[in-house]
């Protein structure tokens, strides 16, 4: 394990990198480099190559399991499972609540949105997923709060029109199994493109057994569920320079244990019973005649999301059932300028508002009763926000320059028995900028900076209940953290090597943190409530690359580090994750020169491996989720590929070859062990 660790970081430091995993994906030899294009770090098109941000485009491998699962091997990016339904990213050392999770530019962090790992990115159908952006240090400018470790941009597949007269149609059926009966997945999608009128859509159905870990594991029961997704998009050319966007969005989950809970903690049922979530928008572009705008951009959206959670523990008759409910209502508009040759900016106005539903009945088996109590959320409470945004993007010669300022105004309504009648009214301005120099044509080197912050969400000042090991009760007054993201970035790229390295220190001010309350106790829980308390940093760098080998065979690295301190407690930072790296050896046949859904075969063989977490807070000692002593370092071998002719694709993969037992660190679950993946795409 050692040598294996040393490997890694020896190729890590001979390349000096942070490669762009499945996207930036090196060409043949002599084949023009393509441009990569992101938007989320201007809320508009720029080139990937010159955008002064640790910014990583990915594109979805269905052989991975979950749309969190996808990002896995993604550097700087560290996926915690609490349970096989969930999986949290985490962004350089920050999770859930301060990173910032949107869809098509949407938000998909909302008021109820808690401290630690959660699992609502798995709430997006990866069959749905055209490729996803994640900007690690940054996002608060742009999207406004929660983005003080990064953020995630997940954009779901794009229609388009047709050049040809009449409508063109195409469908399709995919299918994936996996051995010892964990997966059997099945989707339904089709295309229609028009002149002015294009469609994509899919149904999605999949049933997960118990997750078999490895060598001393075994099945880890229980820990299957199902769920349904169905999504469709459309666009329509109502003018000659206007095109009409509508897209809805619907997932469901039934029945997702929550494992360690059950095995751990004395509960006879403790399961995610619903987890639904529903979004619709409409999104307007138009292109006016005006030299001053290029693009005017204009989008409403109502996203809903529900939770209910089925409590028993063992021996007791009193089944508890917790209901949460969320309505976010968004509304933006935003225009696109050209200033000169040189200076580009986006400028815009955004709000949402959040209602906030939440019960909670006791039945009670013993007498046939129920009792209908306080929910974990004060039911009715609000979270509104507003915000104007400028973000500017320039460029002369060999330097290039960006920067944007965004001013963000809160309310917070709560009323409840305990807090009585809360409003907050918080107000947040942010900055950043980026100094850019282009070192030749293949090598670029950037300082940038961003400033974020995290509003008190309902959250953090309503929770009352029993939360991550503690019993935690509201608070009347808490105010925004924030964060000041410093990084020092360096790219190169060209026709052997992609290569990308950063390094960062991220100073967090004004941290929530949960505030022991006395020696109280409820139901043998301590007691807690959040205080603005703690400050702290964390600091690190990834590195990766890539390097064509000979014509088709091509080797890539990756290696991520991050150190994170809380200075007020003077201990580390909780749930900090252990080195991360990975080597892959890719066999490409790619046709095109592009996306490797296009290939006609690939291979890949992967090597995944973490050191040892023993770097540990107080609360990682106590979380049960964390063995005495640490995380175990692990590595993990995988392979799998795919061969494609015409109306034909099909999958396989091998997975965990060496049948290691492993778990990422603060996981409340193991990993796969040994498996076996068969999958089928059949077009039409």
């Amino acid at each position: 394990m050692q040598r294996l660790y040393g490997a890694l970081f020896f190729w890590a430091i001979l390349v000096q990198i942070s490669w762009t995993q499945n996207t930036d994906s090196l060409q043949l030899p002599k084949v023009e480099q393509l441009p990569i294009i992101v938007i989320s770090n201007q809320r508009a098109e720029s080139d990937l190559t010159s955008t002064p941000a640790a910014i990583s485009k990915v594109w979805p491998y269905l052989e991975r399991r979950s749309t969190p699962e996808m990002l896995a091997a993604t550097p700087g990016v560290f996926v915690q499972k609490t349970n096989h339904g969930g999986g949290s990213p985490f962004l350089r050392g920050l999770t859930g609540n301060q990173t910032l999770l949107l869809i098509d530019g949407i938000r998909l962090s909302n008021a109820t949105f808690r401290y630690g790992p959660n699992q609502y990115l798995n709430t997006i159908d990866p069959f749905s997923i055209g490729n996803m952006e994640v900007w690690k240090g940054g996002g608060s400018v742009g999207y406004g709060s929660d983005a003080m470790g990064g953020t995630i941009n997940v954009l779901t597949k794009q229609p388009y029109f047709s050049s040809e007269q009449g409508r063109l149609l195409a469908g399709g059926v995919k299918t994936l199994w996996r051995s010892q009966d964990m997966e059997k997945t099945a989707r339904a999608e089709g295309r229609i493109s028009g002149k002015k009128m294009g469609l994509v859509g899919g149904m999605t159905y999949r049933q997960f057994g118990d997750l078999v870990g490895g060598d001393t594991t075994g099945k880890q029961s229980p820990s299957g569920y199902n769920e349904l997704a169905f999504d469709l998009k459309g666009k329509f050319r109502i003018a000659e320079n206007s095109v009409l966007t509508l897209a809805h969005q619907f997932f469901r989950q039934n029945d997702v244990p929550v494992y360690h809970k059950i095995q751990l903690e004395g509960y006879e049922k403790n399961h995610m019973a619903l987890q639904r979530r529903q979004l619709s928008y409409a999104r307007l572009e138009a292109k006016p005649a005006a030299d001053f705008f290029e693009k005017i951009t204009a989008t409403v959206s109502l996203h809903q999301t529900a939770e209910h959670r089925d409590i028993q523990k063992n021996g007791s008759a009193i089944l508890r059932r917790e209901e949460d409910d969320v309505n976010s209502l968004g509304a933006s508009v935003q225009a696109e300028s050209k200033f000169s040759e040189a200076w580009h900016a986006t400028f815009g106005l955004e709000s949402y508002h959040d209602r906030v539903g939440s019960a909670r009945t006791d039945s009670d088996a013993s007498t046939n009763t129920s009792m209908e109590k306080r929910g974990l959320y004060p039911d009715g409470a609000t979270f509104t926000s507003a915000a104007f945004f400028w973000l500017n993007q320039w460029e002369a010669g060999k330097w290039g320059w960006s920067g944007g300022l965004r001013y963000n105004y809160f309310s917070i309504r709560v009323e409840d028995e305990t807090l009585g009648k809360v409003h907050l009214t918080p107000g947040a301005f942010v900055w950043n900028a980026a100094l850019l120099r282009h070192l030749g044509k293949k090598d670029k080197l950037f300082f940038d900076f961003n400033t974020g912050f995290r509003a008190p969400n309902v959250d953090d000042l309503g929770s009352l209940g029993i939360v991550d090991f503690r019993y935690e009760v509201p608070t009347a007054d808490l105010k925004p953290e924030k964060s000041y993201n410093y990084e020092l970035g360096w790219r190169h790229r060209s026709e052997r090597w992609q290569a990308e390295a950063f390094l960062f220190h991220n100073e967090l001010r004004d941290l929530i943190a949960r505030v022991r309350v006395g020696n109280d106790s409820i139901a043998s829980y301590p007691v807690y409530r959040k205080e603005n308390k703690q400050k702290g940093y964390v600091q690190g760098f990834e590195a990766s690359a890539g390097f064509l080998l000979v014509k088709y065979f091509r080797l890539e690295g990756a290696l991520a580090w991050q150190y994170g301190q809380n200075e007020t407690d003077g201990e580390p930072l909780r749930r900090i994750p252990p080195t991360f790296g990975r080597v892959v050896l890719n066999f490409s046949k790619n046709t095109s020169g592009h996306q490797i859904a296009r290939n006609e075969w690939y291979a890949t063989l992967e090597l995944l491996a973490a050191t040892k977490q023993d770097r540990l807070a107080a609360g990682d000692k106590s979380d049960n989720r964390i063995p005495e002593g640490g995380t175990p370092g692990w590595k993990v071998v995988n392979f799998f590929g795919s061969w494609k002719r015409d109306w034909l694709l099909l999958r396989a993969g091998f997975w965990n070859i060496f049948n290691e037992d492993y778990r990422y660190h603060g996981s409340g679950i193991n990993g796969m062990g040994r498996s076996v993946s068969v999958g089928a795409e059949v077009w039409f």
